[in-house]
């Protein structure tokens, strides 16, 4: 017989937490406040994980997931949970991260920049795979828990015109002769053109070749393959195209980037997201300051509007000439980038760039800590503002920064990348 339990709370990854006999239950599609039947899946020492079977009493913030593979599909965990309230756990989790990890708490709780919650995703690695058992391609995003593709027509937070892609590219597997042989299909959309890379494994026969142009032009898309590693991306089809592009208009800005490149998934939420890191930042006209892996430029150059000197510093040497080629196209001569390897930053390293008046940093999941632990005495930058992708790591670093390195955590709140995920963006304030 399946037990009963209450739902206590939600964790970071938005499963229920409940107890049984004292042991923690992670429990996948229940909520806070509600009491569910759960089937539980896997046994650990310390916790167990388990399914809610069956909702016996729901939480007012529960909603009806709006897409139908939903619960199969790995692709969103929190559907089930009203859009606001999802900003909100997410909110608490940036909290209590600061909390917990960096004993520290803000000043100030910024407002949570939303978006739209559904058709926001403009970056996606969609997993593709031949089927014998379902009779051709399967292409979409892997099932909950599993290395198994969902079988899926459609996406609810994929742009429509790339959600009205799957089926047919389904389809277009099916016909390929190296079907088996293609593991990915990474979708890039911009503001004029959506490009789809196909990595290969083994290149496509001439029959292939012009079935895929033949996709190409029915649908509307440029076709990249790939044969290796990203540096491989090659475009396909047309051969002659325009360029992948987002703009930030507040800026007056427009970013070209390659299908490979690191951008944000969610075009509205990142022009928010920078816009509210310049405000944070406040540049002046003759200020010198850094933008730690500042990727192609994204919060470099809306920065550099203000006049005041950028230095940008990324690890990628693809991604800091794609930065110099957007500076120059966009005429910001005061936008200067190098690359250099900011996860083995030391105190000599950083003394060696200069002074700085102000800092932004937007690290990886990883974060920041080297380039935290190795900030001057005497000289540091009186003002950072640090965007992360990572609670945990922010949280970290922030311990740095306010109990080693004299600052205080003036503000801080969430940026709503990914609805519908447990995902956590945010943005903080640090100020000396």
């Amino acid at each position: 017989m399946n037990p009963i339990v209450d739902i206590l709370s939600l964790d970071q990854e938005g499963h229920g937490i409940a107890r049984i006999d004292g042991k923690v239950t992670f429990v996948d599609g229940a909520l806070a406040g509600e009491r569910a039947e759960i089937a539980i899946y896997r046994k650990h020492a310390k916790y167990n994980s388990a399914n809610a079977v069956a909702i016996l009493k729901a939480s007012a913030q529960r909603a009806e997931p709006r897409c139908k593979y939903f619960g199969r599909c790995g692709g969103c965990s929190m559907q089930h949970l009203e859009p606001s309230a999802q900003v909100a756990a997410k909110q608490r989790v940036l909290e209590e991260n600061l909390a917990r990890i960096g004993k520290v708490k803000p000043g100030i709780i910024l407002p949570a920049l939303h978006g739209p919650s559904w058709r926001y995703r403009t970056r996606a690695r969609l997993s593709a795979r031949w089927v014998d058992k379902k009779g051709g391609g399967l292409v979409g995003f892997r099932e909950k828990r599993s290395s198994y593709i969902a079988d899926m027509a459609s996406c609810e937070v994929l742009t429509a015109d790339v959600s009205a892609l799957i089926q047919p590219l389904r389809e277009l597997i099916g016909q390929l002769s190296n079907a088996d042989r293609i593991p990915q299909i990474e979708v890039a959309v911009g503001e004029h053109v959506t490009v789809l890379v196909f990595r290969l494994l083994e290149p496509w026969s001439d029959d292939d070749a012009a079935q895929v142009r033949a996709f190409a032009e029915t649908h509307r898309v440029h076709i990249w393959e790939q044969k290796k590693g990203p540096d491989t991306a090659r475009p396909f089809w047309p051969d002659i195209a325009p360029e992948l592009s987002y703009s930030l208009p507040e800026f007056d800005l427009v970013m070209p980037f390659k299908p490979t490149e690191f951008t944000q998934v969610n075009t509205g939420i990142n022009r928010a997201l920078v816009s509210r890191a310049v405000r944070l930042l406040h540049p002046q006209a003759g200020e010198r300051i850094a933008d730690l892996f500042c990727g192609l430029g994204n919060f470099t150059l809306p920065v550099a509007r203000s006049g005041a000197e950028v230095h940008g510093i990324e690890g990628s040497v693809e991604l800091v000439a794609r930065a110099r080629e957007n500076a120059l196209r966009n005429r910001l001569p005061n936008a200067h980038f190098a690359v250099d390897n900011l996860f083995e930053m030391t105190p000599e390293k950083f003394a060696s760039l200069g002074h700085f008046d102000k800092l932004l940093i937007d690290p990886p999941r990883s974060g920041a800590i080297e380039v935290v632990k190795s900030l001057p005495e005497s000289g540091a930058p009186r003002r950072i503002v640090y965007v992360s992708c990572d609670p945990a790591t922010l949280a970290r670093d922030a311990e740095v920064l306010c109990h080693v390195k004299g600052y205080r955590l003036e503000a801080a709140g969430v940026a709503n990348m990914f609805p519908h995920t447990a995902h956590v963006e945010s943005i903080a304030l640090f100020e000396r």
